[in-house]
């Protein structure tokens, strides 16, 4: 409070001349009357950032007309003619044989078609048994090149990736030496 004080009464005798920032409004601001309405604008139903058009020539409202007359078959002539006449280029498709779009009716997309024919496994350790834990690592170093510390850690990380793209016949063989030391090993 007393700080306060005396800054007023400093401000008041002018002995802080501007060491300390004050808010000031400009010199022409008059405050708006808060019983006014706000003002409203006019805008134009919509933009057009080119500005106004003129209207079109007689000529082309006769050839509009002459274009909405004619029968369908005559109309999808219209584009081609027009394009070769201006010489305008062709617009070409997009190929879209990279992008799955989806299966179209339900039927089974390409990506359903392609795990049908996987020709290559990876083949995963999902658990042991707490007593074959020293077995699952000594099988596991028999057909991977881990020491023995990295098939340790390997074994303690489970579930874990043992072996990736091999073929069908090495996953189940793999599969089936784990499973006879007491782990389960499952190919995805």
């Amino acid at each position: 409070m007393k700080v306060a004080t005396l800054y007023r009464i400093a401000r008041a005798n002018s002995i802080l001349p501007n060491l300390v920032q004050r808010r000031c409004f400009q010199a022409d601001f008059v405050p708006r009357d808060p019983k006014s309405s706000p003002k409203r604008y006019k805008y134009p139903a919509f933009y057009d950032p080119y500005g106004p058009r003129p209207p079109p020539s007689d000529k082309i409202l006769q050839l509009a007309e002459k274009i909405a007359s004619l029968p369908l078959q005559e109309r999808m002539q219209i584009g081609p003619a027009l394009r070769e006449k201006v010489m305008h280029p062709k617009l070409e498709h997009i190929s879209v044989e990279g992008i799955d779009l989806g299966a179209p009716g339900g039927a089974p997309s390409k990506a359903e078609e392609k795990k049908a024919e996987k020709t290559t496994f990876d083949v995963k350790l999902e658990k042991f048994e707490a007593g074959a834990k020293l077995k699952v690592i000594k099988e596991i170093r028999s057909f991977t090149d881990l020491g023995l510390k990295e098939a340790k850690d390997l074994v303690e990380k489970v579930p874990v990736l043992l072996k990736q793209q091999i073929t069908k016949d090495e996953a189940t063989s793999i599969i089936e030496k784990i499973k006879a030391v007491g782990g389960v090993a499952v190919m995805e």
